[in-house]
């Protein structure tokens, strides 16, 4: 049995291309907001940078997309997390809670950018609304020759992924953005408690995948193509 059989590899490095760049913005932002809170061990290291280099993880980056590809849904992952001093923090339970808010409402920023000139161009052209429908219902890139072609399908998936990242991050799961935020809003006995999970955070995650857990990632995400299909 082929594994990637029916899997059409041009759309696939247009979302892997993609999510190069979301995890980037994820994580430069997380870098330039600690930077911005009085934490400069980020910007040190070399992490308020858009570089794809700076912030790859062998597997949120690669293993953890490939699992997706093989199980034929859209990209998502994440990156090297990028550190944080709290000793270096001016407020340490607020600026620690904004670090973590800054990556998930960058790629929020990013999907609603790509949503909005989407609908812009389906509105504008034919042959624009053709593509768009074409991609909402068959989640590929359609093979045509206009140079318009490449430009909508990076926009489709810039949305589907940047939500789905944003989405995905503020699970309160370690070592994802959300467990973060909750240690932070816990009570300390709760909060130790939690932070004890951190050495079962990628065991979890992968086996909440493999159950289908993360399905609710996607009923925002088809919600709002339906309502872009309808425009």
């Amino acid at each position: 049995m082929n594994l990637f059989q029916g899997i059409d590899f041009a759309s696939v490095a247009i979302q892997f291309a993609v999510l190069l760049f979301s995890l980037s913005i994820h994580e430069a932002s997380h870098a330039w907001v600690a930077d911005r809170c009085g934490d400069y061990t980020a910007r040190y290291l070399g992490r308020v940078t858009l570089n794809p280099l700076a912030h790859m993880d062998p597997l949120g980056t690669f293993l953890f997309p490939l699992l997706q590809l093989l199980a034929h849904v859209p990209l998502i992952g994440w990156a090297k997390p990028v550190p944080v001093n709290p000793a270096h923090l001016q407020n340490r339970r607020r600026d620690q809670i904004l670090v973590s808010l800054a990556g998930p409402g960058a790629n929020l920023l990013a999907a609603t950018v790509s949503f909005v000139l989407l609908a812009a161009l389906k509105l504008s052209t034919p042959l624009a609304n053709g593509v768009i429908v074409n991609m909402i219902v068959s989640g590929r890139i359609p093979k045509q020759s206009s140079i318009v072609v490449p430009l909508l399908g990076l926009l489709f998936f810039a949305f589907v992924i940047n939500l789905a990242l944003a989405l995905f991050n503020v699970i309160p799961i370690p070592p994802l953005d959300g467990h973060w935020i909750l240690y932070e809003l816990l009570p300390y006995n709760a909060g130790r408690a939690l932070a004890r999970m951190s050495s079962y955070g990628f065991v979890l995650l992968y086996a909440l995948m493999f159950l289908g857990a993360f399905r609710f990632i996607w009923w925002p995400i088809d919600h709002l193509l339906g309502l872009l299909l309808v425009l």
